[in-house]
This record gives structure tokens, sequence and C-alpha cells, in this order.
């Protein structure tokens, strides 16, 4: 094993809790359970469904803002003082996040689902997969990126700074995007629900995170500190609420995982071309501008993971529970860490063909 390999190891086994670690084999655990207690709880998971108001489901709206709210508590909007200190970085990642990567994932969703796939999957349900691609697109990481970037060594402020900006981004940029893409592939756009989805997901958390921060910041001398011990305390909390939104989903989709168990292979595979794509274009964009490899590293795995809380729940919104779109994004959450982990390790053995962090 070569020496920035072992580096990599040694990183994956510091910076990486033990959940995050294994957040596939959770996810994949979750799914067989919620497979389970669909087939035999059905008339359970028929009661949550009707939990619903204005197109949002009551029991997935409050999970969400489990998962949702811990990582907003870590956006620091003082770090967009230092947006000028990287500039090449940053600019890649948001040319590759907004320009690129939502019209390269719908595109792979049509070359899959209505041309490689169409034998196998019917039109709709290839509309519906389409969809959730989209919605997977659209929505840049804000979460794990501070575990990529750890384990590459990446610059902090620089990974604060992008998902800061990402944040903002976001809020005025999603909605749009997606609606002009599901047009695009003839879904019809309810403006209305998918708005209200982004008030609901993004701007809420992001509010209620930034207030908290301030509330730790004026209560302790050191604020780095005291979000991290906050953060670490409601993580749990945050735990649960994303495993139990994929028992949910998955016990809604039970019978059609059933029925044909090599649809989550098939949804999979754009997904999995879409990631290593993504990192290839900004990567090597970051290599040929010459970019140091603690902003390189960080800014070509920004744009490669996805924000896959807010595609659960705004496919939920827009779709329902039990829609293909709902099925697609859970599979993002059991694709992406496996994917994560080895562009790490790719990142760190390839250390050596940047210039020296800055």
């Amino acid at each position: 094993m070569s020496s920035d390999v072992a580096v990599a190891s040694k990183a994956s086994s510091v910076g990486i809790g033990f959940f995050e670690k294994w957040l596939s084999v959770w996810v994949a655990l979750s799914i067989a359970a919620g497979i389970a207690l669909g087939s035999f709880m059905p008339d359970v998971f028929k009661f949550f469904a009707g939990l619903e108001y204005a197109s949002v489901n009551l029991v997935v709206a409050i999970l969400i803002w489990g998962m949702v709210y811990p990582m907003m508590v870590n956006v620091d909007f003082a770090s967009l003082r230092h947006i000028g200190d990287r500039p090449k970085g940053l600019l890649i990642t948001i040319i590759v996040n907004w320009l690129i990567k939502p019209f390269t994932m719908v595109a792979l969703g049509v070359l899959f689902f209505e041309v490689l796939f169409a034998d196998l999957i019917a039109p709709a349900d290839a509309q519906q997969y389409i969809a959730g691609l989209i919605l997977l697109g659209a929505a840049p990481c804000t979460a794990m990126v501070f575990v990529w970037s750890q384990l590459t060594r990446g610059d902090a402020t620089y990974t604060l700074v992008q998902v800061s900006l990402n944040d903002i981004i976001m809020i005025f940029a999603f909605a749009p995007i997606v609606a002009l893409l599901l047009g695009v592939t003839d879904i019809d756009v309810p403006w209305r629900t998918l708005i209200l989805s982004v008030v609901l997901y993004v701007v809420i958390p992001l509010t209620a995170g930034a207030a908290t921060r301030k509330w730790l910041a004026s209560r302790a001398d050191d604020e780095k500190a005291a979000v991290t011990q906050f953060t670490n305390r409601i993580k749990p909390f945050s735990v649960v609420a994303l495993l139990t939104t994929v028992v949910l989903l998955f016990g809604f989709q039970g019978h059609v995982i059933l029925d044909r168990p090599m649809l989550i292979a098939l949804i999979a595979v754009p997904l999995v071309v879409q990631s290593y794509g993504i990192f290839a274009v900004a990567y090597g964009a970051a290599y040929l501008w010459r970019v140091p490899f603690n902003v390189a590293a960080p800014c070509a795995l920004i744009g490669t993971s996805n924000f896959f809380e807010l595609a659960v729940a705004v496919a939920i919104s827009l779709f329902g529970l039990n829609s293909g779109a709902a099925l697609t994004t859970v599979v993002g959450v059991l694709v992406e860490v496996p994917v994560m982990l080895s562009l790490v390790a790719f990142a760190n053995r390839t250390r050596g063909l940047f210039p020296a962090s800055q």
C-alpha cells in the first residue's frame, strides 16, 4: 500500500464516524425492514400515508427536519467573508453544481430509462425514475461535504464557504432548475408544491440552524467547539430520522421491490455513472487550472455528492411516498457512501499531481 493510501485509510478511521462509514449498510438494513413491515403491516403504512396536508406528508416532514436541522447548524455564513480567498475552486464547484450536474443527470436518466432500459421499464415508471434523478442532480450536498473534505485534509474554511454559498444559491435556484428539467421530460410541474418544499426543507431549517448557531456563539467562548458539541448531542436523532424515513419509503415500495428485485440495480447505474463522471469533470478542471490539492479535492467531492435529504423530501411532496421518484432518491442514499469513499481514496492517492497547499 502506498503512503498516500495509508494516509487515506488512517483518515477514514479517524475522520468518519461509525455511522457514516457504514451508512450504506444501515440503509440496506432499513430497506429490508421496510419491505418486511410493509408486507406484514400494510394498514399501518396506509395510515401514515394518510397523514398529509397540502401535498406534504406530516410524518415525513418531521423526519426530514430531524435530518436536515443538525447539518444546517454547521453552516457558518460568516465564512462568506473568505469567498475571494480560493476563487478557482469556488468557481469550479459553482459551475459543476448548477450549470453541469443537473443537466447531465437528466441526460443520463433519459439515456438509461428511455433508451437502454426501455425494454425493462414501463414508460410511466421511467418518467418517475427520471424525476427522482433530476431531484438528486439539482441538490448539491450540504452535510456529508464536511466528512469528505476532512478525509482528504481539505481546506476547512473553503468547505464552509462552499456549503454556505451553495445553500444560498439553492434557495433561489433549486425550484426553477427542477421545474425546467421536469418540464423538459414532459412531467407536470406543480409549482406551488415545489416552492413550498424549498421553504419547508431549506429555508426554515437553514434559518433555524443559523439562529441556533448564533445562540450557541452567544453562550460560549469557542463557537466552533460549542457547535460541534451541540451537533454531536443531537446527531442520534438525525440518524433515527434518516433510517425511519427509509423504512417508511420501502414499506410503501416493498411490493415493487419483491416483484422486481433488479430494479434497485437499474436505478443505481445512472447514479454511479453520474457520480464518477462529475468527479472527473471537476477534479480534471482543478488539475488543469493548477488548484492546490486541499481545495481541488473538496471542490470535486462537493459537486459529486448529493443533498439526498432534500431530494427525498421533495420527491415525496411532488409525487407521493410510494412513487418511483421517491424510490430513486433513496437509492441515491444507498449508492452515495461507497462511491464517495472510493473517490476519497483516489483523491488521496493522486495528491502529488496537484500543487502544494497554499
